[in-house]
């Protein structure tokens, strides 16, 4: 599969505008400043696919990037800001919910939570939100080059423990700044979509 080959389709305010033709949907969620962008453009090797927001909490959409015509990647507004209203939590609440309740849209969930702390209260209720599809997800724990080697592996268990993950769900260490465990997300990531690389 050719990741250079990759193109930004759309936004989706709705489930309905969300693209229904079979491909596979990898979905990204994480907090606002969690470096979700920096994930998938280290992923993709690309350096502005997925681009940082001026106004971190302000887009409820759902943005949509179709790899070499074979599957999606859908970048979920981030979560957690708090300039953002009730009523806008809200409104990205009911979208985020609409989205991962069609059993025909996400094929596989990436949650990413900062390596250097405790899960939030909004990572957990994500993490409860992928639990619920009963779809295959992993978690990220993303700026794993701010810890040190000493602290990797507690902190992992932490993640693992607040974010009460069953045993199948892996949690992967990783940095988008040196792209360590790239290759492992992308491995899960293409056996969880049916592709080959």
């Amino acid at each position: 599969m050719n990741l250079q080959k990759t193109e930004f389709v759309l936004s989706a305010a709705s489930v309905v505008a969300c693209p229904h033709d079979g491909l596979p949907q990898i979905v990204f969620a994480g907090r606002s400043n969690v470096g979700k962008s920096s994930v998938i453009n280290r992923l993709l090797q690309r350096r502005n696919m997925a681009r940082v927001g001026a106004q971190p909490g302000k887009t409820v959409q759902l943005n949509f990037f179709k790899i070499d015509q074979t599957l999606y990647f859908v970048d979920i507004p981030g979560y957690g800001y708090a300039k953002v209203s009730a009523a806008e939590r809200a409104r990205w609440g009911k979208l985020i919910d609409a989205y991962l309740s069609d059993p025909a849209l996400m094929t596989f969930g990436v949650l990413i939570v900062d390596a250097r702390h405790k899960p939030t209260q909004d990572d957990v209720t994500m993490a409860d939100w992928f639990l619920q599809t009963r779809k295959p997800f992993c978690v990220v724990a993303n700026k794993l080059d701010k810890l040190k080697q000493s602290e990797i592996a507690p902190n992992m268990a932490r993640i693992r423990e607040t974010l009460k993950l069953p045993e199948e769900v892996t949690v992967i260490p990783f940095s988008a700044e040196k792209g360590t465990g790239r290759e492992e997300l992308l491995s899960i990531i293409l056996r969880a979509a049916g592709v080959t690389a």
